[in-house]
């Protein structure tokens, strides 16, 4: 369940980062009033421990992954 999670925030983490890249355009801040408001600032604090936690994805034999034992 964590690991799904953490997928999951990791894809809003690259829509935003790919809206950024693209159109200079900052959804997470734009829908939370800033960068600088707490809610924003959760969010991007559990974007970046979703990614650290995701790193643990590429040694683990697991569905996700699709390896094996």
């Amino acid at each position: 369940m964590l690991d799904m999670i953490a997928l999951i925030l990791l894809i809003i983490g690259g829509i935003n980062w790919g809206s950024i890249g693209v159109f200079q355009f900052d959804i997470v801040a734009w829908a939370f009033q800033g960068q600088t408001q707490i809610i924003s600032r959760i969010i991007y604090t559990l974007v970046g421990l979703a990614g650290i936690w995701c790193i643990s994805l590429l040694f683990r034999d697991n569905e996700i992954t699709g390896r094996k034992k």
